[in-house]
């Protein structure tokens, strides 16, 4: 007998729950209709290519939850937690839609009677217990035992959720044990009733008839703590179960390292000024925000005492957005200044300052298990403020330069040909590569170095290469990621001009963010170019045997640039051409996509001194506080080199610990 077979004052239980369903049902659907409203009214943006690749993506992130899989470390198993919660949500989804709503919703009880009830009340008897022991383990982690990240998140509406989540197994198990005492399925079956709810039926005391009220009041315990979440979804962090599998699979096909375009032809608003001029996707990914804190641990920014948190600027659009909903606001973004530089104090979220402290690192963006682009919004909002006129002085100077003389440095432009002793192009004959010195290797002394001996092992190879000399422009990378769109979008069409004249095989550059803007950004502005990194070309130079080397034993400890490896996923081949001269690379303790950015990124290099510790200090203690060895640090980024240079004479280790290029390292070892 099920329990809405009985009635409540003459009212059968079927009506009643039915009732009840269509109402919560209804109150659901109408704030996720508001909700929709304000994402309608964003940007339009097209994602609907790549079908199946994007179902898998869903399928892997969600149904695998391999984000959280993949953030797991002896210091932190919350992946294991909610991998463990999600799989049972699936689990107890598919028992309501069966068994509650067309087994008992709609009286079809002999579902119950089959062979799928019988194994269906197993799998959720296992389900059940590990859910709740990772229900009681992250209330304890986030109300007692509490990580760094969720500091300050002890709210009630996190309270709310994490119970509701211990309730459903809960009273799923209890609801189960009394049916099975009642001799309800699965207890009616040829075959022994689950273990768990079996072992609580025969605990179970008092009568039939008051086990009977004890199930139908488990029942509608149960089933009302589901309505209720229902009903809550659409207006807390709650909200991810649903926004969060949509934006795993409207995720950009683009490279990450690859910035949206802003349509200034088209009359784009340079920049958000209300919480509309984002796309739809982008106000896609505030809803899916859980506040796990994640990419506030990864960013380097607030690890240093910087007023930038991506965790709050995501999660104060969010707040934006809410406003906006039909009726309450016009989602006007509000600027406010930052009231701190320390991570342990309460961070300003939409303040000049918090959005000029990014490196543009991406590691807030690999950190993320649902997939939000943090860096986007920064980009955004920073265009915002460059339409403004609010700049860093900083970085209004290098801007300016730029503007004037097409490098940050400010040198006249007249004067870059004669900085490196490589032949310039030539109209009419054909070429290798073309080899894009950039402006660090053009104006600093430090990068001079990288272009001679990235050229040196390019001459021992047999390669005909040659450089544009004063031709030569800022690539715009940092102009861009500044947030002036206008001044980067000239100068990619003015080096895709320039590029077009010339015949050669491929790109060479040894940047990562000249290697990035040209194989990521370029493209969608005609520059189709093959592009290639200077240290994959050694790794296969090498590999080739057309350049042989001497093996030393010097131990080269290697780090990861954040344009090479986070944005282009070129790991394995700097190691390759290290391995090939000094055998095994040591490792930064955060290496690959862990590694700490050197502070330089995103036009950082540029910027007047600001309040925290140094990035580049930070990531050389890394290396220090290991106790090794280490004779030379190689990296595969001139702005990296000159950030350890930095921290190097900071720490008074200049003459002990050696930085160098992966290029410099090489030619050294090469005959």
């Amino acid at each position: 007998m099920s329990p809405l077979d009985m009635s409540c004052y003459g009212i059968s239980g079927r009506i009643i729950f039915w009732a009840v369903s269509s109402l919560a049902l209804g109150l659901f659907l109408r704030r996720i209709r508001q909700l929709l409203a304000v994402l309608r009214r964003g940007r339009a943006e097209k994602r609907v290519k790549h079908i199946s690749t994007r179902l898998l993506t869903v399928a892997s992130h969600v149904l695998g939850q391999l984000p959280q899989l993949r953030s797991l470390s002896s210091r932190d198993l919350a992946g294991l937690g909610h991998g463990l919660i999600a799989w049972g949500f699936f689990i107890f989804i598919g028992y309501y839609c069966l068994f509650i709503i067309i087994g008992d919703g709609l009286g079809y009880e002999g579902i119950k009677r089959t062979g799928m009830f019988y194994y269906y009340t197993w799998v959720m008897d296992i389900a059940s217990p590990l859910i709740i022991a990772a229900a009681l383990w992250a209330i304890l982690r986030r109300y007692v035992a509490i990580p760094a990240r969720l500091k300050g998140e002890q709210t009630g509406e996190a309270l709310f959720i994490l119970v509701t989540v211990l309730i459903h197994p809960v009273t799923h198990l209890l609801k189960t044990a009394t049916g099975i005492a009642l001799g309800l399925p699965p207890a009616a079956s040829d075959h022994a009733p689950p273990f768990l709810s079996g072992f609580c039926a025969h605990l179970l005391p008092g009568s039939a008839e008051a086990i009977g009220r004890a199930h139908t009041f488990f029942f509608w315990l149960h089933w009302g703590t589901i309505l209720l979440v229902l009903v809550y979804i659409p207006y807390s962090r709650y909200l991810h179960v649903i926004a969060a599998p949509l934006n795993i699979f409207f995720l950009p096909v683009r490279a990450r390292g690859a910035i949206r375009t802003c349509d200034l032809a088209g009359g784009e608003t340079l920049g958000p000024a209300r919480i509309t001029d984002f796309s739809w996707k982008q106000m896609l990914d505030f809803c899916s925000c859980v506040v796990c804190g994640r990419c506030q641990d990864a960013c380097p920014a607030y690890q240093t005492g910087k007023p930038l948190n991506p965790k709050q600027i995501v999660q104060t659009l969010y707040e934006r957005l809410r406003a906006a909903i039909p009726g309450r606001s016009d989602g006007m973004l509000q600027w406010g200044e930052a009231e701190s530089h320390t991570p342990d104090e309460a961070c300003a979220a939409l303040s000049r300052e918090a959005v000029q402290s990014c490196t543009t690192c991406a590691a807030c963006v690999e950190a993320c298990p649902l997939s939000i682009d943090q860096m986007d919004k920064v980009i955004a909002l920073r265009r915002s403020l460059v339409f403004e006129g609010r700049f860093d002085p900083g970085h209004q100077t290098a801007l300016q330069r730029v503007s004037q003389n097409y490098n940050p440095w400010g040198i006249p432009w007249i004067k870059r040909a004669g900085t490196v002793p490589i032949e310039q192009v030539q109209e009419g004959k054909r070429y290798d590569c073309i080899y894009w010195i950039g402006c660090v290797s053009a104006f600093d002394e430090t990068g001079q170095a990288i272009a001679e001996a990235t050229a040196a092992l390019l001459r021992k190879a047999g390669l005909r290469f040659a450089m544009l000399g004063n031709r030569e422009k800022c690539c715009g990378d940092f102009v861009r990621r500044l947030g002036d769109e206008g001044l980067f979008q000239q100068l990619a069409q003015e080096n895709i001009s320039l590029l077009n004249r010339f015949e050669f095989d491929f790109l060479l550059t040894h940047c990562p963010h000249c290697f990035n803007v040209f194989k990521n950004e370029y493209p969608e502005f005609g520059g189709t170019f093959k592009v290639m990194h200077h240290t994959r070309l050694i790794a296969d130079i090498l590999s080739a045997g057309q350049l042989r080397v001497h093996v030393s034993s010097d131990r080269i400890c290697y780090h990861d640039p954040c344009y090479l490896g986070r944005y282009n996923n070129l790991y394995e081949e700097p190691r390759s051409a290290l391995r090939s001269c000094f055998g095994a690379v040591a490792e930064f303790p955060g290496n690959r996509g862990l590694s700490f950015c050197c502070g330089a990124g995103g036009g950082q290099v540029w910027k007047e001194a600001e309040a925290g510790s140094r990035m580049n200090v930070k990531r050389l203690e890394e290396l220090l506080d290991c106790r090794r060895s280490e004779t030379a640090i190689a990296t595969a980024c001139p702005f990296c080199l000159l950030m350890f240079d930095e921290a190097l004479k900071i720490k008074g280790l200049e003459d002990t610990v050696r930085v160098r290029d992966v290029a410099q390292l090489i030619e050294a070892q090469s005959y």
